[in-house]
């Protein structure tokens, strides 16, 4: 009898780039007191506090910011309270398992420092905190990519929306918390475990887009030479009995 064949194991689909845009939404919602601020953040959208931690990535700046979210940037500028900003801006959103999480960290910071001051700090009233809200707006770029070898020279050439969406978005929306890539990676089981490994290691926060694209370039690149030598490294010699 001829031999049986057996079906070689199934790849997933190329991965389809996607690019967007934060859409910023007024919610007419603002703050003058530190006071006020904690109150506010207690009702406001949840894509309001996604917004003042995540949107600066995608927003244009013409300045070095001194800190990573609004909230901890306005408690700098207009509340004047150093010690506030600091705390605000250590805040890691990644660290939290959702928005909501995230809104109750926010809080408690500002209720802390509001248990430590005799007055409540106040900012000018042309300096009072706006809360927006974003709405995401996602497009497909019709890009593909086909294989994970592929994956260092993909990175290299998608926009800051895509790094946004796939690397950074993608942890609110994917069921495991992880960025896109990594989820397609594990599709490919253990050929794609050092680049898996080689992402996770990468902070998605604290850094401009455009470093974040050149660290997973270099992630990726580092991971598939790794694995080409491995392949390519004679095995050990047995030694004299």
């Amino acid at each position: 009898m001829p031999p049986t064949k057996t079906n070689a194991p199934s790849q997933p689909p190329p991965f389809a780039v996607k690019d967007c845009a934060l859409a910023a939404i007024a919610t007419g919602v603002r703050a003058q007191t530190l006071r006020e601020l904690r109150d506010r953040c207690r009702d406001i959208h949840p894509g309001a506090v996604y917004y003042h931690f995540w949107g600066r990535l995608l927003r244009p700046t013409f300045d070095n910011p001194e800190f990573t979210n609004d909230f901890a940037q306005w408690a700098y500028e207009a509340l004047h309270d150093t010690r506030l900003a600091e705390r605000l801006g250590v805040i890691d959103p990644t660290a939290f398992e959702d928005t909501e999480a995230l809104r109750r960290e926010l809080i408690e910071v500002c209720e802390e420092r509001l248990d430590e001051l005799a007055t409540v700090p106040a900012s000018a009233s042309d300096r009072q905190f706006s809360f927006i809200r974003s709405q995401i707006v996602v497009f497909d770029t019709h890009k593909r990519i086909a294989r994970p070898r592929d994956l260092s020279s993909a990175f290299a050439q998608l926009s800051l929306g895509s790094i946004f969406y796939h690397f950074i978005d993608a942890r609110r929306r994917t069921a495991e918390g992880l960025d896109d890539f990594r989820v397609w990676l594990g599709g490919f089981g253990e050929p794609g475990a050092p680049l898996i490994d080689a992402i996770g290691k990468l902070d998605p926060y604290f850094a401009p887009l455009s470093e974040q694209r050149a660290a997973l370039v270099g992630a990726a690149a580092a991971a598939l030479a790794s694995t080409a030598t491995a392949k390519t490294a004679p095995g050990k010699k047995g030694g004299k009995r």
